[in-house]
């Protein structure tokens, strides 16, 4: 198929990289802009434009969608489809008019549980066992077009959102090939999304990262891997700011402490007491700090284990 691409971070790549080693042609990829990041503010490309740069296709970076340029563009292009992964825009009616084939989705959860910006943070934060994707076709609502083709897997003991955000861009990719192939066949049939079980999983802001160790401990777990490793949940120690990670339950009833106390440091992480249970992090990082195990950062800072985090 001749595909235009939209996306922009590295869930992105995998669904662009699985389309070229499947032969597609890629008229042209629409990315958001290069943001400045680290300390020296420096301008970095989005991954999907890595990507792209790299495979010689060009790319595009508008504003917005709106207007006429952009459908005048796509018109021009001529796409059989339009395939979106993570691009970070909602598409007007304008541009999902334009491809005979549609604007299709790869969304990082089974719909219609978890539309939205954060699926996969929302799915580990609420202690799912299972995830996934759906290929979907667009309309103008969030994440609300028919079904066309999902996938699942299980969530791992104790997983953390990196690495189930790795494991479903692979497995996006390799369901929007397989939807592709459906449909040139004409075999794909799209099912709306039922309204039971809707839920939204809306972008993250600073304040849904801070814990509450007043929370049973399997909680607490859950909200510091469903930020691991970005943005990383915090709490505070005495004055000192901590993003934590790594979490797992090491007791789920009762707790030996106020919740916030920590119990014990060893090679295993930091035990810390919740409001029911106790919870283990392997790995903290204060404030302008790296990331490192728990107990080799409280060997420095041993006056700390007498503070409660908060």
């Amino acid at each position: 198929m001749r595909l235009v691409f939209m996306g922009t971070p590295d869930f992105a790549v995998a669904s662009l990289q699985a389309l070229l080693d499947a032969g597609h042609e890629i008229a042209a990829v629409y990315t958001r802009m290069d943001t400045p990041k680290n300390r020296g503010m420096k301008l970095l490309p989005p991954p999907v434009k890595v990507l792209a740069q790299a495979r010689g296709i060009p790319v595009f970076q508008p504003k917005n969608l709106r207007g006429e340029e952009i459908p005048a563009q796509l018109r021009a292009l001529a796409p059989d489809a339009v395939i979106v992964a993570a691009y970070g825009r909602i598409l007007p009616q304008a541009v999902l008019d334009i491809p005979r084939f549609g604007c299709i989705n790869v969304h990082a959860s089974l719909l219609p549980k978890y539309r939205g910006a954060a699926p996969i943070n929302a799915c580990i934060l609420n202690g799912e066992t299972e995830s996934g994707v759906t290929i979907m076709q667009m309309d103008e609502g969030l994440d609300t077009g028919d079904m066309l083709l999902p996938a699942s897997l299980p969530i791992l003991p104790d997983e953390g959102f990196g690495s189930l955000h790795d494991r479903l861009a692979k497995l996006g990719g390799e369901t929007l090939v397989r939807a592709l192939e459906l449909l040139e066949r004409g075999e794909l049939n799209a099912v709306p999304q039922p309204q039971a079980g809707a839920s939204y999983a809306p972008m993250i802001r600073n304040e849904d990262c801070r814990l509450s160790f007043d929370l049973p401990a399997g909680r607490v777990s859950c909200a510091i891997r469903a930020y691991d490793p970005q943005p990383g949940a915090f709490a505070f120690l005495g004055e000192n700011k901590m993003k934590l990670f790594g979490a797992s339950v090491a007791q789920e009833a009762g707790g030996p402490g106020a919740p916030g106390k920590i119990l014990a440091v060893d090679k295993n992480g930091v035990c810390v007491a919740c409001g029911q249970g106790v919870v283990r992090i392997a790995e903290v990082q204060g404030a302008g700090g790296k990331r490192m195990p728990a107990d080799a950062f409280f060997r420095g800072h041993q006056s700390l284990l007498n503070e409660t985090f908060r």
